[in-house]
């Protein structure tokens, strides 16, 4: 796709052109670069391609935090049709308009990705400078109950399934993270399991586990498996929602969210405290006795993960 000038131009070729504000961009279809007023051409796809390099290497930021950046700043750049490199701060303001009817939650991800793109990465600060991120709506927390868990879990057709369910439940781990299980990053018999490495600012590795009822089921699921695929749970993320799409029939809204939201919830009413449920959940520590004075080694995270007792299906 080209991005060509128009509008505003004199026919006369002798008369000067009045200085005045960049002209409107549009697109046509060409190949895939822009062009903008002194007639340089811009490689959409190299741009997009050094943004991903500098969020990976400079930014140290999530592989799914970098895909979100730049499939943001693609749909900017079509929807938008202005050079990134002459864009004004009303031209931005004139987008980000768009999306202030949608969920906030959306409008933070366009946001971030804007300012990662125009302040970090182009160096020009002052186009995003003064865009706020939005205010959430503060919202009760419903989290399912014992006995909703115990429901649906009568829904699933086989033990893969409930291995699945399971390892969600009592591990409290992402939908990413479970999905992306290897069998060799789980120890059956300590009932112990380490997530790819996934770093950030919000996130660390740690260990978390699960309990009896899941190792049980899992030792089934393993020994019935002919396969030499290394994942612990190699199925697509549509099998995955249609998996979870069952409860909706007999009125039960589950998916991995919600399930992790019930460990964390179980766990602290089971007593455990908030910097160790953290730790299971693969939270950076928010205070400092948490961050520095804290034990956080296997041994002591299954000690006080055994002490719960925790159950799912009874």
């Amino acid at each position: 796709m080209l991005l060509t000038i128009c509008g505003g131009w004199d026919s006369n070729p002798r008369r000067p052109t009045p200085a005045g504000p960049p002209r409107e961009y549009v697109w046509k279809p060409s190949d895939e670069r822009i062009e903008n007023t002194e007639n340089k051409r811009i490689d959409v796809d190299r741009l997009l391609n050094d943004f991903k390099m500098f969020c990976k290497v400079d930014l140290q930021l999530a592989d799914l935090t970098i895909k979100l950046h730049v499939r943001e700043i693609k749909r900017f750049l079509e929807k938008s049709k202005l050079n990134p490199y002459t864009i004004t701060q009303n031209d931005l303001r004139s987008y980000l308009l768009t999306y202030s009817d949608k969920n906030p939650y959306v409008y933070k991800t366009v946001l971030a990705a804007l300012k990662r793109f125009f302040r970090d990465f182009l160096k020009r600060p002052e186009v995003v400078e003064g865009f706020r991120f939005p205010k959430y709506p503060l919202e009760p927390k419903r989290v399912p109950s014992k006995e909703e868990l115990q429901k649906f879990y009568k829904l699933l057709e086989d033990d893969r399934e409930k291995a699945l369910f399971l390892m969600f439940a009592t591990t409290g781990l992402r939908r990413s993270e479970v999905l992306n299980l290897e069998i060799k990053d789980i120890d059956l018999e300590k009932r112990m399991v380490i997530p790819k490495a996934r770093i950030s600012r919000t996130k660390r590795v740690w260990v978390s586990f699960f309990n009896e009822e899941c190792q049980e089921v899992l030792k089934r699921y393993l020994a019935a498996r002919n396969d030499k695929n290394p994942k612990l749970f190699p199925l697509a993320r549509d099998t995955l929602w249609k998996i979870f799409g069952r409860g909706r029939k007999v009125g039960i809204n589950l998916n991995p969210q919600a399930l992790r939201e019930w460990f964390c919830s179980e766990m602290g009413r089971l007593g455990v405290p908030d910097r160790y449920v953290d730790a299971f959940c693969g939270r950076v520590p928010r205070s400092v006795l948490a961050r520095h004075y804290t034990d956080f080694s296997p041994e002591k995270l299954k000690e006080i993960y055994d002490k719960t007792n925790l159950r799912v299906l009874n």
